[in-house]
Order: structure tokens, then sequence, then C-alpha cells
């Protein structure tokens, strides 16, 4: 019988796996690389996935431009004489 930390960690693994794409790339934030399928680190640490090794390597350049689109977006949102809603 393993103990309460040790099983802990596996169901952790399990469902980190499950919630995985199997053939996915992913860009890991905690050491600043892209990451291989299966060869993730955890899920609060990556960005993806990704279909391929060069989408991934993109990944904070995407997620950059994502988060401008987002500003403008609410931006507009907000602004009265842009026909946001405040």
């Amino acid at each position: 019988m393993l103990g309460g930390s040790a099983e802990r960690d596996i169901a952790a693994r399990a469902c980190e796996a499950r919630v995985m794409a199997p053939n996915g790339w992913y860009f890991c934030l905690k050491h600043r690389r892209v990451e291989a399928p299966g060869e993730v680190c955890r899920a609060l640490n990556r960005l993806g996935p990704y279909s391929d090794r060069a989408s991934a390597e993109n990944a904070l350049e995407l997620a950059h431009r994502r988060t401008e689109q987002a500003d403008e977006s609410d931006r507009r949102w907000n602004d009265p004489s842009e026909g946001g809603d405040l």
C-alpha cells in the first residue's frame, strides 16, 4: 500500500495524462522550452497543446498577440464613443 502523498502523486499524473493531448506540443513556462508529446511538465506550467513544434515555439508571441486583441476588445466594449455598454 502506498502512502497518501504517493497515491495523490500517481492520481495527479493519471489525471494530467487524460487531459493532455496525446500528440500535442507544449511550451513550458517554467523551463522556457518546447516540450514534445509525452514529455510535458505540469499543466500549471505550460501553454498548449499546439499541432506542431513551430507553433509551440511561438506560444509566447501568440499569447501576447491574443492578450492585446482582448485588451482592445475590452477597451471598445467599455468606451461609449465606440458603442460600448458603459
